[in-house]
């Protein structure tokens, strides 16, 4: 198959002096924009005249230069149909041996699935009702050398797909559209934030320290200066250090990396917005993340219902809200403070080295198997109020400094979104990160370091805030119905073949 696919460019230079390789071709029109160009009447007029002994109807139908890609490709004696396939959809083209000079038929005879060519003439119908473009023209710009997918059945295997997405986006017509969808969806977001006076910023990917979450990074080094260098894990440091220099409301959707697993949930590369705004709280985010969410679904259908798997959930309701320790207590019939019984259930569930672990990350172990398991996964919900030892950037409740003012928003089991009322007096932000690597096991530790110069910034003084950090890949596999990650990443990580 290959050896024929390469013979034909050669043949056709030799035999005809036609490039097979490109050149440029304006004034096209898209397959989906040629379909609805079709004009019933002028087709019914036309067809007329030709029945008509003196044909004397002008032909009014529309005439169109369109591009794409073979994906279908019939013959039968001295008519060829081919299906071409772009961006926007499928197209039928017709060729009968009367409307082309024998070269050009001879070239429409020969083509194959996967060229890319571009064909003119009349928008018009076949016998059998199909509309499709009556080619008087048939141009090669892209010869494939490669063999297609299957033709009925297409790119199925996943890994293969994810591989190969340039031929999955082609052959699979739902695959285009949901990477469409991506950046359709992550341009309103856009909209949505600047419409409410955020404004769009970018901070380092390289970074001397790896700090704003707890995670494993990539490590780099730079030749230059002699020093390692963290891909980063979070900007959530370097977007606070904007609200101490002035600007009152920020928002990046980046691009972090993080050496850890990789599962339908999570890729090592992924994209996330964090926002601060100066003056806020987490309430604040709740209000913002929620109307997000909301002007996300409803962009796609008025309703505000999307659905996920077997799930319809609905982005217009009020999302529920519940406490982490309520969650907790009612999935497990124990209270969180109840230390005890939070170890025999983590000891329950398979968690190792119980006994040496601090008291708060075990009733994480428990809230993360049981309480994340009792959240409706149908209903958008907020779980507020997680304990502070286990949210060190976060400002503890005056009353009860056990707990935080934090949320996690979980849709469809999914954890997508965590928001804070930041923390920014220095000397308890200090005291925490000490804290938190002295809690550190050894590998952790390896990876992080006290960041001197955030605590300086917080030493000039920011003001109280509210931060969010939500998941765009999750958010996109929601939107569009993708129960993978891998399924709305254009090019997820896979290990070489």
């Amino acid at each position: 198959l290959i050896r024929n696919r390469r013979r034909k460019p050669e043949q056709w230079r030799d035999e005809g002096g036609l490039e097979p390789y490109g050149r440029r071709a304006d004034r096209l029109t898209a397959p989906a924009d040629a379909r609805d160009a079709f004009d019933a009447g002028a087709h019914e007029r036309h067809e007329a005249s030709k029945a008509a002994a003196d044909g004397a109807v002008a032909d009014e139908r529309p005439r169109v230069l369109v591009a794409g890609r073979i994906v279908q490709h019939r013959e039968f004696g001295k008519l060829v149909f081919m299906v071409l396939r772009d961006h926007t959809g499928d197209l039928q083209v017709s060729i009968s041996k009367s409307e082309l000079d024998a070269a050009q038929f001879r070239l429409a005879r020969k083509l194959d699935y996967g060229d890319i060519i571009v064909v003119g003439g009349r928008m018009g119908m076949t016998k059998k009702g199909e509309i499709c473009v009556w080619a008087d023209r048939v141009e090669v710009h892209c010869k494939s050398l490669a063999p297609p997918p299957e033709k009925y059945h297409g790119l199925t295997d996943a890994e293969a797909r994810y591989r190969r997405r340039y031929v999955d986006m082609y052959a699979n017509p739902e695959t285009m559209a949901t990477l469409q969808a991506r950046s359709r969806l992550v341009a309103q977001m856009r909209r949505f934030m600047d419409a409410r006076g955020y404004l769009e910023v970018e901070t380092p990917m390289m970074q001397p320290l790896a700090g704003g979450a707890a995670a494993r990074p990539f490590v780099t080094h730079h030749n230059a200066l002699d020093m390692p260098l963290f891909l980063r894990i979070a900007p959530e440091l370097y977007l606070k250090r904007l609200l101490v220099g002035g600007m009152p409301r920020v928002y990046e959707i980046n691009r972090n990396f993080r050496n850890e697993g990789i599962d339908r949930q999570h890729n090592p590369e992924f994209t996330m917005m964090e926002v601060y705004e100066a003056f806020g709280d987490c309430e604040s985010m709740l209000e913002l993340t929620e109307s997000l969410m909301r002007d996300l679904a409803t962009s796609l259908d008025a309703s505000g219902r999307r659905t996920f798997g077997e799930l319809e959930i609905d982005y217009a309701a009020p999302f529920d809200r519940v406490a982490y320790g309520a969650l907790v207590e009612r999935s497990t019939g124990s209270p969180m403070t109840d230390f005890g019984a939070m170890r025999a259930k983590a000891r329950q569930i398979g968690v190792e080295n119980v006994d040496a672990m601090d008291d708060w990350l075990v009733v994480n172990e428990v809230f993360e198997h049981f309480g994340e398991a009792a959240i409706d996964p149908a209903r958008p919900t907020f779980v507020t109020d997680f304990p502070s030892a286990i949210s060190p950037l976060t400002r503890p409740h005056r009353d009860d400094p056990t707990l935080s003012h934090r949320w996690e928003l979980f849709v469809a089991g999914m954890e997508l979104g965590n928001a804070y009322t930041e923390l920014n007096d220095p000397d308890v932000q200090l005291s925490k990160f000490t804290e938190q690597l002295r809690g550190a096991d050894d590998e952790a530790r390896a990876f992080r370091a006290l960041d001197v110069d955030f605590i300086q910034a917080l030493r000039v003084g920011m003001p109280p805030a509210g931060g969010l950090g939500i998941g765009v890949d999750r958010v996109i596999m929601l939107m569009t119905g993708q129960t993978s990650i891998r399924d709305v990443i254009l090019f997820p990580l896979m290990r070489p073949e």
